[in-house]
């Protein structure tokens, strides 16, 4: 299943669109959302993400699990700056362009410097790649 969905569907269903700077802007706007005490982060899909075969491709569905992981480790560590170390992914099912692809996860575990996370990224209700990653956390140097 590859829903399609527009903008306005989005913003009416609690989504924020987030425009920022750097690479994360270049793949977006990426969108967001709070559910519970956990966040979501989305992507609207068009023909600019699709490889040549004219799925999505994988790489740009990489970096958003990239993003939505560290994003997920900066704010269960307080806000401290969370780089990646390693990430795994795997790709379960190919995502059409014109579908909101949305980013999950969670914090399995939090050391004083390493946090273990894991998601997936899903079209409605259909997982389309899971990932996990190990996040290095930054701490400031006085």
């Amino acid at each position: 299943m590859n829903e399609s969905i527009d903008e306005p569907s989005l913003a009416m269903s609690g989504w924020k669109k987030r425009d920022l700077p750097g690479f994360v802007g270049t793949i977006g706007p990426l969108w967001t959302k709070k559910v519970g005490t956990a966040w979501s982060y989305g992507v609207l899909t068009s023909a600019r993400h699709a490889n040549p075969a004219g799925i999505v491709h994988g790489g740009f569905l990489m970096s958003l699990m990239d993003h939505a992981l560290s994003a997920i480790a900066w704010e269960h560590c307080e806000r401290k700056t969370c780089v990646t170390v390693q990430m795994d992914c795997q790709f379960v099912a190919a995502v059409h362009p014109g579908a909101f692809v949305e980013a999950r996860g969670h914090v399995v575990r939090a050391t004083a410097s390493l946090a273990f996370v894991q998601g997936a990224i899903l079209v409605g209700d259909e997982t389309m790649l899971t990932g996990s990653a190990v996040m290095k956390i930054l701490v400031p140097k006085d």
